[in-house]
């Protein structure tokens, strides 16, 4: 096949207030590209996997930033439908210090990529893939973004190929009645499916205790692999081979988005590999990389991952 992983969502351009900054007085903003199942892509690129990404963007400079920043570290960039018309998905986040929560202000209606159609995209070449990448939060958008998003599932389940899935539950784009609605036939579909214990409760009415829940969710949806995150309390694996909690160290943190990205970027690279505990090692390694440096997209070599799990310094 030509690629280990491919996937579809929005590219977009995140604003990034300094620290102990409010929007309505910051005076300046920290300027980066992002996108959910981009930062997935590009991560697993950087892992030495063979990646694609595919979007739908305005042509323009902002465009050209979404483009540059995954490109450079090898996602297949060639199957991105670009337009003559309308503007790049836009986010502003305020990181918040404790006790203030951080916070997201969306700016991302009238984009090219809310009108997506199946038709625009090249089916074949993105599914000659070993597995499609899929998530709640494009789903979300709209009901021409969730129908892409249904089709390119369905596609790959008539094919034969796996499908992962990131429930990435967003209060802000919709309720939890429409994610489970629109989510809940692609997650019987999936081969492993990533899913909070806070999303397992809103979004499909599961609300055991810690690892409970992820077997629960299992064996609802008739996933073969659940992983799920729940804060500082851990991670929980369930598999037909059994269930198993992962510890969580706090780190410094200097930016939390994207790190979800990457632990579901790490968790996959394992997985790919026919290890999925070694991913969640790898996972929860590289998102403890990504709070602590500025951007959505992680950048780790395979390398540096590779050493970081058996040694404080790399000599």
């Amino acid at each position: 096949m030509t690629y280990d992983l491919t996937t579809i969502g929005e590219g977009q351009i995140r604003f990034t207030c300094e620290r102990g900054e409010r929007l309505q007085t910051a005076r300046s903003l920290r300027f980066t590209a992002a996108g959910s199942e981009a930062n997935v892509s590009g991560l697993l690129s950087e892992l030495g996997r063979s990646t694609a990404w595919t979007t739908k963007l305005p042509k323009g400079e902002l465009a050209d930033k979404i483009a540059l920043e995954y490109s450079a570290v090898g996602v297949d960039m060639s199957h991105v439908v670009m337009t003559d018309h309308g503007r790049v998905a836009l986010y502003f986040l305020e990181p918040g210090e404790f006790p203030l929560p951080g916070k997201v202000t969306y700016d991302r209606e009238y984009t090219p990529f809310r009108d997506i159609v199946p038709e625009e995209f090249n089916w074949d070449a993105l599914l000659d893939t070993r597995v499609v990448f899929l998530t709640g939060i494009t789903a979300a958008l709209t009901d021409n973004t969730a129908r892409v998003v249904r089709y390119f599932a369905d596609a790959a389940a008539e094919r034969g190929v796996d499908i992962a899935l990131d429930v990435n539950f967003r209060s802000l784009l919709w309720s939890g009645e429409k994610a489970r609605e629109v989510l809940e036939p692609i997650a019987r579909t999936a081969s492993i499916l990533f899913c909070s214990r806070s999303d397992a409760r809103i979004v499909f009415g599961i609300d055991g205790e810690g690892v409970d829940s992820s077997h629960a969710l299992r064996e609802e949806m008739g996933v073969p692999t659940v992983v799920s995150t729940d804060g500082r309390n851990g991670t929980y694996l369930s598999t037909a081979e059994g269930d198993k909690t992962y510890e969580i160290r706090s780190v410094p943190v200097i930016d939390r988005p994207g790190a979800g990205d990457s632990f579901v970027a790490g968790t996959l690279h394992g997985w790919l590999d026919g290890d999925v505990d070694r991913g969640i090692q790898m996972g929860t390694k590289v998102a403890q990389f990504a709070l602590t440096h500025h951007g959505d997209l992680t950048h780790v070599r395979a390398a540096e991952l590779e050493g970081s799990l058996s040694s404080d310094i790399v000599r």
